[in-house]
């Protein structure tokens, strides 16, 4: 049994702590309110997690509650999409001195904006071309972690995921959970703000995030790399909206879409959609996660499809 430090109480931070626990581990949980409500791993071991206030850009407080600590889990999701230029940074320095200072590992949350735009399956060896600034920060932030491990300074890997799904997302940090489960759920048609409806996506299940997770944290064949998350077959919003409405029991919907010259124009005075001009190219061609080198070094496989979404449509009918 070893302990760890995972930092962000969001869905990855949570399933991340249940599963190191489920593992055997003890964790401090880490988020800057010191505040976590859901905590799904109580019930079966209420004294295995200290929940902590601390702000993830401190590297003085996280080295001091990285001491003793096997691994630092990097699970922060900056509170706004707007301002990951200023979020990020200071984040990444502090986790890479914590993790330097203490001799704890690294595991980094990462996603799959450094590949940018892609013409095929995307798998770990594939080079980082990123489509603009949000990608290039999560790239760059990469290479110098990995820069750091390959002189011997840290040990770090980094997990990649797409679009997450699940139980216990935060609000407007999942397309799935928020724009289509919950207006199918409500009787609502989805609507989407970028893309085509009809191109394949690659959707992550937060839970299998978690675990994934965890096992870097604990098992030494994954430093000094990157590795994706087991996901199941890339589905579009359409198929999965029509998954989503039988197994809900519920209406099927139609998928709507915002025209790609009306999203352009509202990005001129919606910051919102402005930004997410860089990642609609994910959205609109087939943009398909490879988890084969992931499920065949350490024996996972990710939740089947249809499990995930029941267990995500129970979650967000509470």
């Amino acid at each position: 049994m070893t302990h760890h430090l995972v930092l962000g109480a969001g869905g990855v931070g949570r399933a991340t702590t249940a599963a190191l626990v489920g593992l055997g581990h003890t964790v401090t949980l880490a988020s800057r309110s010191g505040r976590v409500t859901d905590r799904p791993w109580e019930a079966e071991h209420p004294d295995a997690v200290e929940v902590v206030a601390l702000d993830a850009g401190d590297a003085a407080g996280l080295t001091a509650a990285a001491r003793g600590a096997g691994s630092i889990v990097n699970a922060v999701n900056p509170p706004s999409y707007l301002t990951w230029d200023t979020d990020w940074p200071p984040v990444a320095a502090a986790t890479l001195a914590a993790a330097e200072a203490t001799g704890a590992g690294l595991v980094i949350v990462g996603n799959l904006y450094g590949y940018g735009e892609v013409s095929a399956p995307m798998r770990e060896s594939d080079p980082m071309r990123p489509a603009g600034h949000k990608g290039a920060l999560r790239a760059d932030m990469w290479t110098q972690a990995l820069a750091l491990h390959e002189a011997g300074r840290v040990r770090v890997t980094e997990l990649r995921g797409s679009d997450y799904f699940g139980p216990g997302t935060t609000k407007m940090s999942s397309y799935l959970n928020d724009i289509v489960i919950d207006s199918i759920l409500a009787g609502r048609m989805p609507f989407v703000p970028v893309g085509r409806p009809d191109a394949p996506h690659s959707w992550t299940y937060v839970p299998d995030v978690g675990a994934l997770a965890a096992r870097l944290a604990t098992d030494d064949r994954g430093w000094g790399r990157a590795w994706h998350v087991p996901t199941s077959p890339a589905r579009t919003f359409i198929e999965a909206a029509a998954d989503v409405a039988r197994l809900a029991g519920a209406k099927p919907r139609r998928v709507l879409t915002l025209p790609r010259p009306l999203g352009t124009a509202a990005g001129v005075v919606v910051p919102f959609m402005r930004e997410l001009r860089e990642t609609r190219h994910q959205f609109e061609r087939p943009f398909v996660l490879d988890s084969t080198l992931t499920q065949e070094t350490f024996g996972l496989a990710p939740t089947p499809w249809e499990e995930a979404l029941t267990v995500t449509i129970a979650a967000r009918r509470h």
